[in-house]
């Protein structure tokens, strides 16, 4: 039996620099404090990530600092059967502001509304709630 995937794309500007948006989804203390949930991130190659108490958990694939961040990823609520999705984040400059372009692959189709979503609640608004309060 196939497992039925997609992918979410997203994109959002924030008022932040490159830097200061990788270090936010990098460093584990940033991390809780925007999301307002305990993350435990390795910030290395191959180091595991946690995020959201452990709903999310995966490790880093590939890191380019200030640039890019590919994790594998999977919730608590992931499907039996189904390998871990491929999150790739990638951040450009553009003026004072930074780009920021998610793109998750290998998501279970019975879950891309909800964690469409939930990309848009539990980390694109708050992230830029976090900077605009600074």
């Amino acid at each position: 039996m196939e497992n039925k995937t997609g992918t979410i794309k997203q994109k959002i500007m924030i008022d932040a620099t490159t830097e200061e948006v990788y270090r936010a989804y990098m460093d584990s203390r940033i991390h809780s404090k925007f999301t307002g949930s305990k993350a435990k991130i390795v910030p290395r190659e191959g180091g595991k990530m946690a995020a959201w108490d452990n709903y999310i958990t995966g490790k880093n694939l590939e890191l380019v600092k200030n640039k890019r961040i590919v994790q594998e990823w999977s919730t608590s609520e992931w499907p039996d059967g189904y390998p871990p999705s491929i999150v790739t984040i990638t951040l450009r400059r553009v003026g004072r502001r930074t780009e920021l372009t998610m793109v998750q692959s290998k998501v279970p189709k019975s879950q891309i509304k909800d964690y469409t979503e939930g990309w848009k609640d539990w980390y694109w608004k708050p992230l830029m709630e976090y900077f605009k309060a600074r």
